[in-house]
């Protein structure tokens, strides 16, 4: 297999294990092969094979195991991502949308202590409208973590440092890029899930409202359970 093409020699190979993916000829779960594998049916350099992997990942098109018998596969279509209570669907790259969580989760008390520190009457009046929102969109999975993406915007709109506002938002907007779909952990019943994530965000809102920075750090860290 020696691929030449006009458009960038990565790129070449992309658009060939794609193809055989629409072809049928690799479905969800096989194995594409190693890189060594690839650069060695491809012709191609090391370089391009490693960037060629990097943007088939970034597309979603392939996972990437390691270990004895591991090497990169077809991706599955979607995947589920855990995002505290709630378990998202997602299209492409999981582990990225995961990683994305974990570092908006490590910002969340910052967020929320710099919210309760800043709040005006105007902030307040906001969030308290957007609870409402919340628990009025509560049996409705969908609607609700849209709900909570809205009441999260918000808060961390409060505060006066604009490198961490805009890395928030920027973290917040690539899960809602790439989830398709919200639904409750099985371990929970569809009323005891939305009590819950009503009760810790409405601890957010009155520890932000109350002006305490420990408190409102305090519910941040308990809302990320």
């Amino acid at each position: 297999m020696a691929i030449q093409s006009t458009v960038t020699r990565a790129e070449s190979l992309v658009a060939h294990i794609q193809d055989r993916i629409a072809a049928g000829e690799l479905a969800p779960g096989d194995r594409v092969g190693t890189r060594k594998e690839l650069q060695e049916e491809s012709g191609m350099a090391r370089g391009t094979v490693i960037e060629a992997v990097r943007l088939l990942q970034d597309r979603g098109v392939i996972t990437v195991r390691p270990g004895p018998g591991g090497g990169l596969f077809v991706a599955e279509p979607s995947s589920v991502v855990r995002l505290g209570r709630t378990l998202l669907t997602v299209e492409g790259d999981a582990a990225g949308v995961a990683d994305a969580i974990a570092v908006r989760e490590e910002l969340e008390p910052l967020v929320t202590e710099l919210a309760a520190r800043h709040r005006t009457d105007t902030d307040v009046t906001d969030l308290r409208r957007l609870m409402t929102v919340l628990e009025d969109s509560a049996g409705d999975p969908e609607a609700f973590i849209r709900a909570v993406w809205d009441l999260h915007r918000r808060i961390v709109a409060v505060g006066p440092n604009q490198v961490l506002r805009e890395t928030y938002l920027s973290l917040e907007t690539y899960v809602e890029q790439h989830a398709t779909r919200a639904s409750r952990e099985r371990s929970a019943t569809n009323s005891e899930y939305f009590a819950r994530r009503i009760d810790v965000h409405r601890a957010l809102v009155d520890a932000i409202e109350s002006g305490d920075p420990s408190r409102a750090r305090a519910a941040a860290q308990a809302h990320a359970h």
